[in-house]
């Protein structure tokens, strides 16, 4: 599955700077038509480790209006948590009616990280493919849009992105043993990953994949998808769209979001 992905796919940098301040303005007035229509979105990013999760999330959240959204930065449950049924912490995380929450990491580390490397028995992570499934059913059927990325890098890739940020002293800490370790095992990791896309895919909550060689590519492919989403949503309960902005009163946002270059590791 992910070694047919086409990971050449690039886009200029000044076709990004010509697309980019229609989708920011774009999105924009979509988060607000739907805080109007009370129309709740749950976005999260996986992907694996350095390819641009955090950087494509700073520049998503530049242009949200931050009283109607939320990030979360998903870790290892504390212990409290522990002692509650394991998506009992999610279920706190979603945001209200009209309101987006954005995870960075999300639910699936449970298929993921956690039977990779052995921190539940593998009864627990095959009953989690249920568990997800139902519950991204259950949101969606009460009316919350779901979108869910996963940023795909080669392991070529992945190991000069690891090297780029040791070697610079501001992000050289973002690197830990286990970076390079999962770069050791990349084959193994991909095998668990297309397993979690092929089985977690589904009408309520389709996977986009998205070729994250080219920062530029990765950011416009994620906002075209939620963009895409949004508007559908608001389709679907028979609202009108909002006006289509004008692309030209955004380049100074777009100049900052150039700057943000170094992809980070999460």
């Amino acid at each position: 599955m992910l070694e047919k992905v086409d990971l050449s796919k690039r886009l200029s940098r000044k076709a990004y700077k010509a697309r980019m301040p229609y989708l920011r303005n774009r999105l924009y007035d979509l988060q607000k038509a739907c805080w109007d229509a009370n129309i709740p979105s749950v976005i999260l990013f996986e992907g694996w480790d350095a390819a641009g999760k955090g950087s494509s999330i700073n520049v998503l959240t530049q242009r949200l209006d931050p009283r109607g959204r939320r990030l979360y930065a998903i870790r290892a449950p504390r212990t409290y948590e522990t002692h509650m049924p394991w998506l009992w912490r999610f279920w706190l995380k979603l945001p209200n009616y009209g309101q987006m929450a954005i995870f960075d990491r999300s639910w699936y580390g449970r298929v993921l990280v956690e039977r990779v490397e052995g921190l539940i028995p593998e009864e627990k992570w095959r009953e989690a493919y249920r568990d997800m499934v139902d519950f991204e059913r259950t949101i969606a059927d009460d009316g919350y849009v779901v979108i869910k990325f996963f940023l795909h890098i080669s392991k070529k890739e992945q190991a000069h992105r690891l090297r780029q940020l040791e070697k610079d002293p501001l992000e050289s800490w973002h690197v830990e043993p286990e970076d390079w370790e999962h770069n050791r095992n990349y084959d193994q990791w991909r095998i668990v990953i297309e397993e979690m896309l092929e089985r977690t895919y589904t009408e309520w909550g389709p996977w986009t994949v998205v070729e994250a060689t080219d920062r530029y590519w990765t950011r416009v492919k994620i906002f075209e998808t939620i963009t895409q989403r949004l508007e559908d949503a608001l389709q679907k309960r028979g609202l009108p769209l909002p006006p289509e902005p004008d692309a030209s009163a955004d380049d100074e946002g777009v100049d900052n979001q150039l700057a943000i270059e170094t992809p980070g590791v999460e």
